[in-house]
């Protein structure tokens, strides 16, 4: 069974999206958090309300997008146990593209991409924000919720 790493990306908006912060969290507990420059004038209304107050709340998670691609791979590296498979897990595309673009297109032979929206169970996803007291829309406590609130579901074949 590969790890499952849940990631979730703030970004400027949903046309032309620029990416602001990911978050990372393996099922094995290890966590991954980072915030890059962005272009403020892109933000959307929602983003300059929702998104932007809650950046700089963790220690050293800024990062120039040039470094940004290395800490990434190294933590996957960091994580991933001789061998294994990694299933990176996203709930929206964007997030997956977001990834994929920061880590130049150069995706790890032994990661893969999973869209995981049909698993993710939104109320467990609600009681994680308000029972840890967290915010919805900063890209790691949303990857928390969404690693929280997986359920894997039984292939139905037809």
């Amino acid at each position: 069974m590969p790890l499952k790493i849940f990631i979730d990306t703030e970004f400027t908006d949903f046309l032309d999206p620029y990416l602001i912060s990911i978050g990372m969290v393996a099922t094995s507990g290890e966590e991954f958090y980072a915030e890059v420059p962005y272009p403020e004038k892109g933000c959307s209304a929602f983003v300059r309300e929702a998104v932007i107050p809650l950046l700089g709340r963790l220690p050293n998670a800024a990062c120039s997008a040039d470094e940004l691609r290395a800490k990434i791979i190294g933590w996957l590296e960091l994580v991933r146990h001789r061998g294994e498979e990694i299933e990176i897990c996203f709930d929206y595309q964007t997030d997956w593209d977001l990834f994929a673009d920061a880590i130049d297109c150069r995706v790890p032979p032994w990661c893969r991409a999973r869209m995981v929206s049909r698993n993710i169970n939104e109320l467990l996803r609600y009681e994680f924000h308000k029972k840890n007291q967290l915010p919805e829309h900063h890209a790691l406590y949303d990857a928390l919720a969404n690693r929280h609130a997986f359920r894997e579901r039984p292939n139905i074949s037809t």
